[in-house]
């Protein structure tokens, strides 16, 4: 699944990662913060819209994308056999 710069407000066209809270490897709960990003109207904690494993980070801590752009990518636990402990 991959994960998203949100659209955080009707004028916000980009944000910029500050700082990651998983790295690729770490399993992901659903609703865990992974990532937290910063915009010109706000900062704010993205959780994970689906559980698994971060399969990918494609954007850096420091790096400013828009929105729309995939910042990161996880592994389903349906995709293969990865066991998600409560």
């Amino acid at each position: 699944m991959d994960i998203i710069m949100p659209k955080m407000g009707e004028s916000v066209n980009e944000g910029t990662i500050i700082k990651w809270h998983k790295k690729v490897g770490d399993v992901v709960k659903l609703d865990e913060i992974i990532f937290e990003i910063s915009t010109d109207k706000v900062d704010t904690e993205i959780p994970a819209a689906s559980a698994g494993r971060l399969s990918e980070i494609l954007v850096k801590e420091g790096d400013t994308v828009e929105v729309g752009t995939v910042v990161a990518r996880i592994k389903a636990s349906n995709e293969s056999n990865i066991e998600v402990s409560p």
